[in-house]
């Protein structure tokens, strides 16, 4: 296989969508590769940007800070994970910090870069916008089974932990 099929096959599987070789050209100069390295900070929670960030290689871990020098572990982010999709979209403040576990690469985009490509390109900005309402609404449905097992938990315990 080609390296250009393998980067067809790639941005295929990373929209859920087909796409063609232009479109595959498009997502190649309007994507940026970033190199992280252990311990990393990608983003910091309450810090704002309007980048999207899509891990493509690696271990990203997804901490809010729990007061004091404590942190809660949320979610590991493995290859094909979206990250800053609100910030992306609306330029909100990130509400946790993500920080490489070892040696990852994610791929960025930067909302300018996207707006950019509206005109020229409407199917293919709708379709990686397609792939953020996914990768957000798969976050609120893991949060919502996370809620009714926690609820169910503290009902069946009377409230006691």
């Amino acid at each position: 296989m080609s390296d250009v099929q393998k980067f067809i096959n790639t941005c295929t599987t990373m929209l859920n969508e087909n796409i063609n070789e232009q479109e595959c050209d498009l997502l190649s100069s309007a994507f940026q590769l970033r190199k992280l390295a252990v311990d990393e900070v990608l983003l910091r929670e309450g810090e704002k940007d309007d980048t999207l960030y899509i891990v493509i290689e690696g271990d990203v871990i997804v901490t809010r800070d729990a007061g004091g020098d404590e942190h809660v572990t949320l979610q590991h982010l493995k290859p094909g994970d979206i990250a800053g999709a609100m910030g992306f979209i609306d330029g909100s403040s990130h509400s946790a910090t993500l920080s490489a576990t070892r040696a990852s690469h994610v791929l960025e985009l930067h909302r300018d870069v996207l707006e950019g490509m509206i005109d020229a390109h409407p199917q293919l900005v709708y379709k990686i916008m397609k792939m953020i309402v996914r990768s957000v609404h798969k976050t609120m449905l893991q949060m919502n089974r996370q809620f009714v097992e926690m609820n169910n938990y503290i009902m069946k315990e009377h409230g006691r932990y």
